[in-house]
């Protein structure tokens, strides 16, 4: 353990702050490990049927974490006035801006995407029927990139100059609906299909313009992308698909009901 000279350890504090970033990517990595199982399963079920060892590690772990990151946050000098402003905090005008953006992309890569997309396979349309309407299942079309990785868009370098960070990491994703056409990173499983013709429903329930707009904010609230209202509801239905899929509901009625009580 040592301490650290601003003015003479500058190449020790430039090494403490990239591993520190290290550090914080991983616990991001943690937390959205934890959010999908959080969204999955209840609080009982776990602690009634997880694996002993397992989450008795798991809870030590988090609370090793927490109580050392507690005692750096009650060291952390008094912030100046620059950390006050606080470069995460947009005015409205750049989140109006940040919507755009997004329904842009959005957009321009259902334009790109859709020409080469085809309808759904005969046995997944099946499969899909109990809980999509019939309307949207002729409607979208479905495209799978075996080698292809859609990137990150190009606003993610400007988001992230401004402090935004923690942003979904496209080119990981196992799936992307882009309006009406779901794009698949290697192949189509039943539960991946669900969960982006679930986004396709939001999109026909909103419109592609309050979509992006729900979502950056939502963003900008939570500061992770799966406690986004709109992320955490595709994830809430995907795992009620999941757990019984021989059970049917209607998709579109759960996010009407969402959208009209302000949940999203």
């Amino acid at each position: 353990m040592s301490s650290l000279n601003p003015a003479g350890d500058r190449v020790a504090i430039l090494q403490m702050n990239a591993e520190l970033r290290n550090a914080q990517l991983e616990m991001l990595s943690a937390q959205c490990a934890t959010d999908r199982l959080r969204l999955h399963y209840s609080a009982e079920t776990i602690a009634r049927h997880a694996q002993r060892e397992i989450l008795h590690k798991a809870c030590s772990s988090a609370n090793a974490l927490y109580q050392y990151y507690d005692s750096l946050t009650q060291q952390l000098p008094p912030p100046d006035e620059t950390e006050k402003s606080g470069t995460t905090s947009l005015n409205e005008a750049k989140v109006e801006q940040a919507i755009g953006r997004v329904a842009d992309f959005l957009h321009a890569q259902r334009e790109h995407f859709r020409p080469e997309a085809l309808p759904l396979d005969r046995g997944l349309r099946q499969t899909m029927q109990p809980f999509f309407s019939a309307s949207l299942l002729d409607q979208v079309r479905t495209l799978v990139l075996d080698r292809e990785r859609i990137p990150n868009p190009p606003f993610y370098v400007e988001a992230k100059a401004m402090g935004i960070n923690a942003l979904p990491d496209i080119t990981h994703m196992a799936s992307l609906t882009f309006e009406d056409v779901l794009v698949f990173h290697r192949e189509i499983s039943s539960r991946k299909l669900f969960h982006a013709l679930v986004h396709a429903v939001q999109f026909e329930v909103l419109g592609l313009e309050r979509y992006s707009e729900l979502f950056v904010r939502g963003f900008l609230r939570t500061g992770a992308f799966f406690n986004v209202p709109l992320e955490a509801h595709v994830f809430q239905l995907e795992s009620e698909f999941a757990g019984n899929p021989a059970r049917a509901f209607s998709v579109e009625e759960k996010v009407r009901l969402w959208t009209n009580q302000g949940r999203y």
